[in-house]
């Protein structure tokens, strides 16, 4: 099993860069942020300075959308990047949440997800694609290389990650909830005709290391991690929305618990203290999250990685963003490895 991290970029930039530098020294081999220009600093300046101070760490969003930036513009800062670190990139990708809400537009379409995924790694790769009825090359392109994964909830953005995506990113860890949307998109590949274990399978959630599953200990990282359950419920109110609140396409293991959601204000987003995720339950936290003991932690990622889990990578929003760096490469990433 892999190992990245995620972080969001706030200023400055070099404490970013810096987080990453530890990450890699203790044995991670991806590196993630958000994308989203408004609520945060430009990520794509940040991974110059990733790969500049970095070896083998590979870097990318988690993740991008196809309405912020127009796709050749995206390809091509991918095949900048690649041309001048060694294809050390990755492309998350998905109909963007935080990003495109917070500009006042709505999500896209899955269809135009789904036509950016084959334009963006066509172009970073080299090769020619339709961009809005024109076509395009990027003629400087040599051997470039650019996993496209894409994260998804719903029924049919699992079927889209597995009919045209390199990986599927899940974020959350619940591991019932994993294997039936691992399950889907492996079907979805092989219905599409590709090979279901080509498809890399990527966990992300928030980890939070205690010394102790003592009641105080487990109380307060269960606090750090519950902006998580308000992250994740933006997309799960989209597809209530659009499936109803009993749904046989969607587990209702997933939907149920926003029945207390009121709203949701973005200038707080995926921070730790998130007043709009007071309806979170501690079972949801228990359930999407990995908290307690370092033993814990090993525990479940084992079960994950049974259920073909590829990568699990940590969201590091909370107060112990090195220690959990620092105690996932000293105990937890050696056994996973």
């Amino acid at each position: 099993m892999d190992f990245g991290l995620v972080l969001q970029t706030d200023p400055p930039g070099s404490a970013v860069v810096g987080l990453m530098r530890r990450a890699e020294r203790n044995g991670f081999r991806y590196g993630w942020t958000f994308d989203s220009a408004v609520l945060w600093q430009e990520p794509f300046v940040i991974y110059s300075r990733i790969l500049e101070h970095t070896e083998k760490l590979t870097v990318g969003p988690m993740v991008t959308n196809p309405g912020t930036r127009t796709w050749e513009v995206t390809a091509s800062t991918f095949a900048t990047l690649n041309d001048m670190y060694g294809n050390r990139t990755i492309c998350g990708i998905g109909r963007g949440d935080s990003a495109m809400r917070v500009a006042g537009r709505k999500p896209n379409t899955l269809a135009r997800l789904g036509e950016a995924i084959g334009v963006i790694r066509d172009l970073a790769e080299g090769r020619e694609a339709d961009v809005g009825g024109q076509t395009l090359r990027l003629p400087w392109v040599r051997d470039g290389k650019l996993p496209v994964w894409m994260a998804a909830y719903g029924p049919k953005a699992l079927a889209l990650a597995g009919q045209k995506a390199d990986g599927f990113i899940l974020q959350l860890a619940d591991p019932f909830l994993t294997e039936w949307m691992i399950k889907a998109v492996r079907d979805a590949a092989e219905a599409a005709g590709r090979d279901p274990a080509a498809v890399k399978i990527c966990v992300a959630a928030p980890a939070y290391v205690s010394d102790d599953d003592s009641p105080q200990a487990l109380a307060h990282a269960r606090e750090q991690c519950r902006w998580f359950g308000g992250m994740v419920g933006n997309h799960v109110a989209d597809l209530v929305a659009k499936y109803g609140e009993h749904s046989d396409l969607v587990p209702e293991a997933l939907t149920e618990y926003i029945k207390a959601r009121k709203g949701y204000d973005y200038s707080h987003h995926g921070r730790a203290g998130n007043p709009d995720t007071a309806f979170v339950p501690d079972e949801i936290v228990d359930r999407f999250c990995l908290i307690g003991p370092a033993s814990a932690h090993i525990e479940k990622l084992q079960a994950l990685r049974e259920l073909g889990v590829d990568q699990f990578a940590v969201y590091a929003m909370h107060d112990a963003r090195e220690a959990v760096i620092d105690t996932y490469g000293s105990e937890i990433i050696p056994a996973l490895s």
